[in-house]
């Protein structure tokens, strides 16, 4: 039986750090308060460039693997010498990939990724074409013990609705990372599976979104952490787990609510950060944790994580996190 899945996409991303970029600040725009402007026609020389594994059910995938989950990873590359490397990274890291299938007319995936310097915050450049076309195969699944969902694409709707349908026959527990370009999309069938979670990981940008589409609430009420936590709890999932950057994460099963402040460290980059959250979270959920313990766990590994270009290299097995958290 496979401990569990992370099905979503899985790439190969390549980071290019600079100073350049001038940041701005639109605090009026509630989902976008800051952006980054670079001169239309200009030319940027880039110091140095970094490639990494990438895709959120890659990295958590990796992140529990280093955790001493058994773990798999579902998804859809092309058949070029970037699927070759995908595969050849994973099963260097311990991530079955048993349930990852090659496309022979498409290139894999890839990110190109802007790290501003300064804040360590970036802006992704994606191609999902292959993951887009994804096939769910219900009978491949059905013997987790837990799904973690992460990235869809192209019938992602669809998708949904298979693996929920999937997890309900056999008893799959799930976990959830809705991305913001599906709830733009759809928020209707992201309230969905939300009602059928175990566990919900959100940021705190996401969690803003789903609620201030499915209802009228004050800009006041959607600055409230507690708030929004109560909100996506009474949607229906077990668990919901938020973050908010450097802030902190909270977690609330509609009992106790806990909170855990972010740790202070020198960041490079903040891409993975929330997977690498997830991945800590979950991976000490198994081992039968505490959801204080878990939050501990959570920021542990995206505060070590975020001191490394890209999403894998920092991320920490359990001793690493005993030792920092």
């Amino acid at each position: 039986m496979n401990k569990i899945i992370c099905i979503g996409s899985a790439c190969k991303d390549v980071f290019f750090p600079t100073s350049e970029g001038r940041i701005v600040e639109t605090p009026d725009e509630i989902l976008s308060q800051k952006k980054i402007e670079f001169e239309l026609g200009a030319k940027y020389k880039i110091e140095d460039r970094y490639e990494a594994l990438g895709g959120c059910a890659v990295n958590v995938a990796v992140g529990l693997a280093r955790l001493g989950t058994q773990v798999s990873c579902y998804s859809h590359i092309g058949n070029d010498h970037i699927a070759d490397w995908i595969l050849v990274e994973l099963k260097k890291n311990n991530v079955g990939t048993e349930f990852i299938t090659k496309d022979e007319k498409l290139s894999s995936d890839m990110s190109a990724i802007i790290v501003d310097r300064a804040s360590a915050e970036r802006v992704i450049f994606s191609n999902q074409k292959a993951n887009a076309n994804l096939e769910i195969i219900p009978g491949k699944i059905s013997s987790a013990e837990w799904i973690f969902i992460g990235d869809l694409h192209g019938n992602w709707q669809g998708h949904l609705d298979l693996i929920f349908n999937v997890a309900r026959e056999n008893k799959v527990k799930l976990a959830y990372n809705p991305k913001q370009i599906n709830i733009h999309d759809d928020v209707k069938k992201i309230v969905e599976i939300i009602a059928g979670t175990k566990i919900l990981f959100l940021n705190k940008d996401e969690a803003l979104e789903i609620l201030s589409q499915t209802n009228d609430f004050s800009t006041e009420e959607l600055e409230n952490e507690d708030f929004l936590l109560a909100g996506l709890k009474k949607i229906g999932a077990e668990i919901v787990v938020m973050t908010d950057g450097v802030r902190g994460a909270w977690a609330s099963d509609g009992t106790e609510t806990f909170f855990v402040p972010g740790r202070k460290v020198k960041a490079l980059d903040s891409t993975g950060a929330g997977d690498a959250f997830a991945s800590g979270f979950l991976g000490s959920y198994l081992k039968e944790k505490t959801l204080k313990e878990c939050l501990d766990w959570g920021i542990a590994n995206s505060s070590n994580e975020v001191q490394f270009y890209g999403s894998i290299d920092g991320l920490l097995d359990e001793e690493g996190i005993l030792k920092i958290k």
